[in-house]
């Protein structure tokens, strides 16, 4: 169905909060955190062109996100900074910080979707009224393949290799006496 026009002051595809956020919103490990910001930071550094002061990402975008991890709710997913918190907070203008996220989502580091909430106004005037986003992050596959070699087990230490020789060697010469000897006798 077409979809019918309110003409009131909210954003196209706004949802009324508390109606989208628990499926949007997914738990964040904080044992990652710094993985996917260094995946980020060698995403932008990997994808910048010759010549060029910054990767296709740019200094802020890696500014907000790194905020954006450290406010986030860990627990819950939970993200919803307003943009005014976000330029006191980097000491950036609006269009550096909107510009950045916009980057963030181009490349799949960031989702959003828009709210609005109720006014509680009766009769005319807007019924409904803007308020923050409600973000997530993402983490594109050349992101993912970073993150894995990142956080991924390394190579077993060669002590402990060496070691596990040594006792799979001993057990076989032990099981092998032990075949030699003579069965004990059946009463």
């Amino acid at each position: 169905p077409k979809a019918r026009r309110t003409f009131q002051p909210v954003r196209r595809n706004s949802y009324h909060a508390g109606a989208r956020e628990g499926r949007f919103w997914r738990p964040v490990n904080p044992k990652d955190k710094w993985a996917h910001i260094r995946a980020a930071e060698a995403y932008d550094r990997q994808r910048k062109q010759a010549g060029k002061r910054n990767g296709p990402l740019g200094h802020i975008a890696l500014e907000l996100l790194r905020e954006l991890y450290r406010i986030v709710d860990y627990k819950t997913g939970r993200l919803e900074p307003s943009i005014d918190y976000l330029m006191r907070q980097l000491r950036r203008s609006r269009a550096a910080i909107v510009q950045a996220m916009a980057r963030l989502r181009e490349h799949g580091f960031l989702e959003w979707i828009r709210r609005t909430e109720p006014t509680g106004n009766e009769g005319f005037g807007p019924q409904v009224r803007q308020i923050t986003n409600a973000y997530r992050f993402c983490l594109p596959a050349a992101a993912r393949r970073i993150v894995d070699r990142i956080v991924g087990k390394g190579p077993v230490p060669a002590d402990d290799l060496h070691r596990r020789e040594t006792a799979a060697r001993e057990m076989e010469a032990m099981l092998a006496f032990l075949e030699s000897l003579e069965p004990p006798p059946a009463v």
